[in-house]
């Protein structure tokens, strides 16, 4: 399940959602979980993925 870092403008706190692809499509308002702001915004993050072949 992919993790969505975000930043809240309001109070600079940042926090992570873990969300299937589906749930990030059809989410229309994000809600900062410390203050309750909508004043949010994705952060630019890294990705991996891990298998179990070995390069």
């Amino acid at each position: 399940m992919p993790a969505y870092e975000y930043e809240c403008n309001a109070c600079g706190r940042d926090f992570t959602l873990f969300l299937t692809l589906r749930e990030y499509d059809e989410i229309s308002e994000l809600k900062c979980p410390h203050c309750g702001s909508d004043k949010v915004q994705r952060m630019f993050t890294g990705f991996f993925a891990k298998t179990s072949r070995k390069s």
